[in-house]
């Protein structure tokens, strides 16, 4: 009976809808902690409301969003997963933005908090970015990598030796989309 409870569970957790859910909790709890939450926190410190300064840096919070979204919809349509580490892609992702680069989903967050640093004209959320992309990279470098390539061996090495870490190129002509 508990095996038979177990698979239900199961099922139930990797279908369509439950996909939706999880990538939404993600990005309540991550993206949205890091990119909203804390920069407001930030911004609010000394108990002021914030007032946009520059209404033109919010194309760069937006292409952060969009970009953010795409990545997350990549992971969850071609990789079956989140981008969160205690519920990673089941596939490994080369579509969409990951053609292009391999790490859009923390280009975006950068993209998104150094907008909204230039649109409330905040060199403390500007440090809080900068500190966030070194944080990015180190955590890229020491642990994700080393965790893809042993989970996904040579298409993973493939994969990096064709696509920049930090900046998009367009993809080779010959790659095609998975």
């Amino acid at each position: 009976m508990s095996r038979a409870v177990s698979r239900a569970v199961s099922r139930a957790m990797s279908g369509p809808l439950s996909l939706v859910v999880r990538n939404v909790l993600f990005t309540i709890v991550v993206p949205g902690a890091g990119g909203a939450y804390v920069p407001w926190l930030i911004l609010t410190r000394h108990g002021a409301l914030p007032a946009p300064a520059a209404w033109y840096a919010l194309p760069l919070v937006i292409v952060g969003v969009i970009l953010y979204v795409a990545c997350v919809r990549v992971f969850a349509v071609a990789g079956r997963g989140t981008p969160g580490l205690w519920d990673p892609p089941r596939r490994f992702v080369v579509a969409g933005p990951y053609r292009w680069v391999r790490n859009p989903i923390y280009i975006a967050a950068v993209l998104i908090v150094s907008g909204e640093a230039w649109l409330f004209g905040s060199p403390a959320l500007l440090l809080y970015a900068a500190g966030l992309a070194v944080a990015f990279h180190l955590f890229v470098v020491g642990h994700e990598e080393p965790r893809l390539h042993a989970r996904f061996g040579e298409p993973y090495e493939a994969y990096r030796r064709t696509v920049a870490r930090w900046i998009p190129h367009p993809p080779p002509a010959s790659a095609a989309p998975r």
